[in-house]
């Protein structure tokens, strides 16, 4: 089923923060895994190792871990970053190897193939026995890591939504204020008033404009619109999803844990059909050019007017040196309304691990008020516990940032799922070259049902 959202005010600072409520849906099924009965964490000794892959917030949870050290001198916490891509390969490989982290920060769309490889350790009985109060979290975002067993595999530690970065000089000089970028309208037919901006702010080698006569579109000097590193396969977050959900289309059957997907819906199609126009035409990036790359540089470099991306790369973007960066909100679509995933991270411990008793403690403080104030005084992410979040709004205010276009998904009930579902790897190895193709050209929108009726065959649809 999909999410839904209930504001609930709590102002720092001038800035309004809103709390979350998830209509989560729980089922039985799926065998459990790591026994956490022997747990103790009053006997957590020895070193943790902790992996995450945000080298932004990489800082600040250093300082978790010093405090946590401070508090609990016979455990050390080792914490190591990987980028995103080499951040699963080196999980996978270290869960087949016995060579993986202790804790790590765990994904949505990953976790349930995880519980079914029995590669987690339920944290049920430790939730119990230290009396770990989960309704200090965001509303909703606790069930999301109760597994289809009924057991609990993750503490929240954050959420994150979508928004479109845009570069205000290249934006001034297509006549474009901000005001006009927040009241933007989609549709997967002509693109509306969103890809009228995408072609105008898209210039070409001699200067022309994309919506002017005599414009080549093998010679782009900069993007209207950037791509987020890949076509964003069968899931999109940062590349497609924000369009899609925006017309009434849906994932799954029911999420989490649904067992028919949805690829083969006009809506989506129709949506992946818009993106391949919008390569087609120039105004856009073609994936072979930007697999591989770094969309946040390639924006810095000033190739970009406007890219879609999620909150928790807002310090990349402000970041990066001679640009002057703004936040719009995603276009209004079909339905009269924006639309952006809403995802929340945990952390998890590995079956594997030798050291459970400290694993368990370092969870445990991870997912405390101490850390996450931290981590959002550190103004990089909005933390899973509000007062965190509150920390996050106040910090990135101060820095001149506004958030709004993030917590307005929030506040106007517009928030979707990740899609949560078991064969999350084998469904990726089926849609990412199918969405490749059509975006690519080589393959019309409709060959997605092909695709959807081979990722329904593995539920046995």
């Amino acid at each position: 089923m999909s999410a839904f959202i209930r504001r609930s005010a709590a102002v720092v600072a001038g800035t309004t923060v809103f709390g979350i409520a998830l209509a989560g849906c729980v089922g039985g099924g799926s065998s459990g895994t790591g026994d956490a009965a022997s747990i103790d964490t009053s006997k957590a000794t020895g070193t943790v190792e902790y992996w995450l892959w945000d080298n932004n917030q990489k800082a600040a949870y250093q300082q978790c871990a010093d405090d946590f050290h401070a508090a609990n001198p016979d455990v050390t916490v080792n914490i190591t970053q990987y980028s995103w891509d080499d951040y699963w390969t080196k999980i996978t490989n270290g869960f087949v190897s016995g060579t993986g982290p202790d804790v790590f920060t765990d994904h949505l769309s990953k976790y349930a193939d995880f519980i079914n490889n029995n590669q987690l350790v339920a944290l049920d009985d430790v939730v119990a026995k230290d009396g770990i109060d989960l309704s200090q979290y965001t509303d909703g975002l606790a069930d999301l890591w109760v597994g289809q067993d009924g057991k609990r595999y993750g503490l929240p530690k954050d959420w994150d939504t979508i928004a479109i970065f845009y570069n205000q000089d290249l934006v001034s000089a297509g006549g474009y204020s901000a005001e006009q970028l927040a009241d933007l309208q989609w549709n997967p037919e002509d693109g509306g008033t969103y890809e009228e901006a995408i072609a105008h702010l898209t210039v070409d080698a001699n200067g022309v404009r994309g919506d002017e006569p005599g414009f080549d579109k093998t010679r782009v000097a900069v993007y209207g619109l950037g791509l987020d590193n890949q076509s964003g396969g069968g899931i999109g977050q940062t590349q497609w999803s924000m369009y899609s959900g925006s017309t009434g289309w849906e994932y799954m059957d029911e999420n989490p844990w649904g067992t028919k997907y949805n690829y083969d819906d006009e809506r989506f199609q129709s949506t992946i059909g818009w993106m391949a126009d919008l390569i087609e035409k120039g105004y856009m990036p073609s994936v072979a050019e930007v697999t591989g790359g770094d969309s946040t540089q390639t924006f810095g470099a000033g190739k970009y007017a406007m890219i879609t991306n999620g909150s928790w790369n807002i310090n990349s973007f402000f970041g990066l040196s001679g640009v002057d960066v703004g936040i719009a909100p995603t276009p209004m679509g079909p339905d009269g309304k924006r639309a952006s995933m809403f995802n929340g991270l945990a952390d998890s411990i590995w079956a594997g691990s030798k050291n459970k008793d400290a694993a368990a403690a370092w969870v445990e403080y991870l997912g405390s008020a101490d850390c996450q104030n931290v981590i959002g005084a550190a103004g990089v992410v909005f933390p899973a516990i509000p007062s965190g979040a509150e920390a996050a709004a106040a910090a990135f205010q101060s820095r001149g940032i506004d958030v709004t276009p993030f917590t307005q998904q929030v506040a106007d009930e517009t928030t979707f799922l990740s899609p949560i579902s078991d064969n999350a790897a084998k469904i990726a190895g089926i849609m990412t070259p199918a969405v490749d193709a059509v975006m690519e050209g080589k393959a019309d929108p409709s060959s997605l049902t092909s695709a959807n009726e081979q990722v329904n065959a593995l539920f046995g649809q």
